[in-house]
């Protein structure tokens, strides 16, 4: 791109929003102009209040901006939110109302009936409703939004499966990475050693979303997809990497190699956060591993393997994902991505 579009980060100090900062550093159509946080943080010079956790250092052209008000103008096209949810709604609205193009990460406005909630490589068509949208952000601007972490993980392992043989019930289980819980996150005492099994609402998230993502548009509005699906959650000590243990009914009769072999139909988007496989299945029944497969398509790729049949459903597996890349993230920019190449934004 010869122009590269101007980009803000809301939330810039906190977790998710220092991972979009070091994702975006060098991407081949965005650049980082703005960034904003809470009056505490607004005037400041970003490098100077951000306790920064990334590995690499704080990209050269972020290091020295002065952290703005989430109240003031930004020079930007695009807001990527990574706002805490006690504050992200009324910011992400004010900016959408403000002509701005608000790509979501916060749970929010994720099930707001004229609000899409997007995995491209899965329902891209629900990015229609942006045009619903108009009628209360009269300027031109919206809200995007992505799935939780940990649904990102499992729906994109279920989705081939879902259209191909269709689902009746879905049971899962997570062993949740500990940074899934931002920074300073869960107390050593409570997790070293140890599984905590309670996620401040992840099994309202994992059980609600799946059927927005999966549903179809019509008269303008998503009618969510009908099977059932039950979620128990669980936080190890793990530092990152969502691990999920997926139980499901099939409508239709489906073979081992069958389901197998629908992990490849996804189709390559040519984005720049694109992997080259969605989904990548291991025969090894001892993957997918955090250790092994965190970073696999550079933390893009659902990782899947140990597919056998279940004794109470159809079939059971595992499926694996970073969760603040491909969960968070990775999973933002990736909209926004196809925002532009789609003409959603100019």
């Amino acid at each position: 791109m010869e122009n590269r579009i101007k980009v803000g980060v809301l939330g810039c100090t906190g977790a998710v929003g220092q991972k979009l900062i070091a994702l975006l550093e060098n991407h081949p159509w965005f650049e980082i102009s703005e960034v904003a946080a809470s009056e505490n943080s607004a005037g400041q010079k970003y490098s100077d209040r951000v306790n920064w956790k990334e590995a690499k250092p704080i990209p050269e052209n972020v290091k020295n901006l002065t952290i703005k008000n989430c109240n003031e103008e930004l020079d930007a096209k695009i807001l990527f939110s990574g706002l805490d949810s006690s504050v992200a709604g009324e910011i992400e609205e004010y900016y959408a109302g403000e002509g701005y193009a608000v790509v979501s990460n916060s749970k929010n406005h994720r099930m707001s009936e004229d609000v899409p909630l997007i995995i491209p490589e899965i329902n891209h068509s629900h990015f229609e409703i942006i045009n619903v949208q108009h009628k209360r952000f009269t300027k031109g601007g919206f809200i995007v939004t992505n799935p939780n972490c940990s649904t990102i993980v499992m729906v994109l392992a279920l989705y081939p499966i879902f259209r191909k043989f269709g689902l009746e019930k879905v049971l899962v289980s997570t062993m949740q990475a500990i940074s899934g819980a931002g920074y300073p996150g869960v107390p050593s005492l409570d997790i070293l050693g140890n599984v905590v099994p309670y996620i401040k609402d992840e099994e309202e998230k994992m059980q609600t979303e799946p059927l927005k993502i999966f549903g179809e548009i019509k008269d303008g509005k998503i009618n969510f997809a009908d099977f059932t699906l039950s979620a128990m959650c669980n936080r190890v000590p793990v530092q990152n990497g969502h691990t999920t243990s997926i139980s499901f009914k099939t409508k239709k009769p489906a073979t081992k190699e069958a389901i197998i072999k629908s992990f490849g139909d996804y189709e390559h988007l040519g984005l720049p956060f694109s992997p080259e496989k969605v989904v990548q299945y291991f025969d090894d029944p001892a993957r997918p591993q955090p250790a092994l497969d965190l970073y696999n398509g550079n933390g893009m790729t659902v990782s899947v393997g140990n597919l056998r049949e279940c004794n109470i459903l159809d079939w059971k597996m595992t499926a694996f994902g970073h969760n603040t890349i491909r969960g968070a993230a990775g999973a933002a920019i990736l909209n926004a991505e196809y925002l532009v190449k789609n003409k959603y934004i100019k």
